[in-house]
């Protein structure tokens, strides 16, 4: 029977039996406590106490807590594209006053402007750099205030005035008129060499640009409203002698107010 005997000896020399077992006392050393992780680790976000938050809130006279002032936090901004369609007769005049138009674009809005001659129109974009949140809407109006056929000057004070705007409207949406009606109202409007038009412009303190049977106003909301009402009256057959003594009596007004 030597087998059996190899085998005990075997079992009874193992390392692994001779190990002692961990004693009580040696157990309770191992053992870490929680709150000592939590302090050690700075990964982990500890709650804050409510000691911490007591001391923190401030409560006045009425009972009512008091806050800290927020801070301005700079949100995340999307880049954003937008595309301004250029009429076939501008795009002659857009390209000779191209450095006169993306100067103030890409200097005073901080957009990033291209022109498309193939699509014709003028694409501006949002970046990083852009500061004001409502600069793409603004350069939208500039490049649409030249598309309609305003002067650069002219539109640019879009961008520095934030109470102008550009009201367009046609003739036939005041009154339907045939084919030398038609022509006979642009006439009344724009007046012998420009005459009526430049008065109506320079008693109102607008800007209008006449583009056959359209017609577009750049002005402050009240200063549009006496222009329109001036158009207005002539393409319904006013005589221009009343119009001129309407408009002496609203500049004359308007000088007295200001």
């Amino acid at each position: 029977m030597p087998a059996p005997t190899a085998l005990l000896k075997q079992s009874t020399e193992n390392p692994a039996d001779n190990v002692p077992l961990p004693e009580p006392d040696r157990e309770e050393e191992i053992m870490l406590d929680a709150s000592q992780i939590l302090t050690s680790d700075p990964n982990i976000v500890q709650p804050a106490s409510d000691e911490a938050e007591n001391s923190e809130m401030v409560v006045d006279e009425e009972g009512r807590p008091r806050f800290a002032p927020g801070k301005d936090v700079d949100p995340a901004r999307r880049v954003e594209t937008r595309k301004v369609p250029i009429p076939p007769h501008r795009m002659a005049p857009l390209k000779a006053n191209w450095p006169k138009i993306y100067s103030p674009l890409v200097q005073h809005l901080k957009l990033q402007v291209r022109m498309n001659t193939k699509s014709k129109c003028v694409e501006l974009r949002s970046s990083r750099f852009t500061e004001s949140p409502g600069a793409l809407q603004t350069g939208v109006d500039f490049v649409h205030a030249f598309a309609l056929g305003f002067d650069v000057d002219d539109a640019v004070a879009l961008l520095r005035v934030d109470e102008l705007y550009i009201e367009t409207f046609e003739i036939k949406d005041v009154k339907t008129l045939g084919n030398e009606h038609l022509s006979r109202a642009i006439g009344r409007i724009a007046g012998k060499d420009g005459k009526t038009k430049f008065a109506i412009e320079n008693a109102s303190r607008t800007r209008i640009v006449l583009a056959d049977s359209k017609i577009s106003i750049l002005g402050s909301f009240k200063n549009i409203h006496i222009a329109r009402e001036s158009i207005v009256s002539l393409i319904l057959g006013k005589p221009p002698g009343k119009v001129y003594n309407s408009l002496r009596t609203v500049s004359a007004r308007m000088k007295e107010r200001f």
